[in-house]
This record gives C-alpha cells, structure tokens and sequence, in this order.
C-alpha cells in the first residue's frame, strides 16, 4: 500500500521522521494492520492551526496515497511531549475531504509511556 505521512511543522528541526518512514516501511506501529508501505510523500502540516494539511493530504492522494497517516508528532506530540491543539480539526477535515476512499491513520507509531488518545 502506498501512504503519505503529514507531520509537525513545529517539530521538523528536532526529528527526521526516521521512525515515521521505518515503521511504515516494516508495517508496525499504526501501519500494522496495512502491511509494509511505500512512502510517496512526507510533508509538514504547514504550521498552526494546520490549515494546509487539508489541501496537502490531496496532494499525497494524487501522487497514489492510498492512505494518509499523521505523524506521532501531531498525535502525541513526540519528540516533545506536547500534541497538536489542533489534531482532532485536521483529523475530521482531512476525513471530510478525502471521504471512504482513502484510509486515515492518526498517528504513525508510538513511544514508550505514550498511547494515541482515542
């Protein structure tokens, strides 16, 4: 399956994302039940409120996306302890945008003492 990942703007100096892309490409943490992935794209929320993650998570889709993820940075707000304000709003818009055709992950893998907030 191929997958976009969205992640942190606020959060791009302090990690490369190596975790995101392991984990999709060996299908553990929040890819599991997809199986291994392809990345097409890793890009950023575009800052707050995160606005752009709408439009960008249509520009992973059509590079062949198949499913968008947002990075555990947005969901548990890791590297730094600190979530995204503003996930559950990027979380339903992007849903609302994209429909049933494209499967949404809301967070990529998890850390120890961390668990995605359902």
């Amino acid at each position: 399956m191929k997958v976009g990942i969205i992640r942190c703007q606020q959060t791009e100096h302090l990690c490369a994302g190596t975790k995101d892309l392991r984990c999709a490409a060996e299908g553990k943490g929040a890819f599991e039940a997809l199986g291994p992935c392809e990345v097409v794209g890793l890009v950023s929320c575009g800052g707050c409120p995160g606005k752009n993650a709408v439009s960008r998570a249509g520009i992973l889709v059509k590079a062949g996306a198949e499913a968008i993820a947002l990075a555990s940075c947005i969901t548990l707000g890791l590297p730094m302890d600190f979530p995204c304000p503003h996930r559950e709003k990027i979380l339903g818009c992007i849903r609302s945008r994209l429909g049933d055709s494209v499967t949404v992950l809301d967070h990529t893998h998890e850390a120890s003492g961390h668990a995605p907030k359902a």
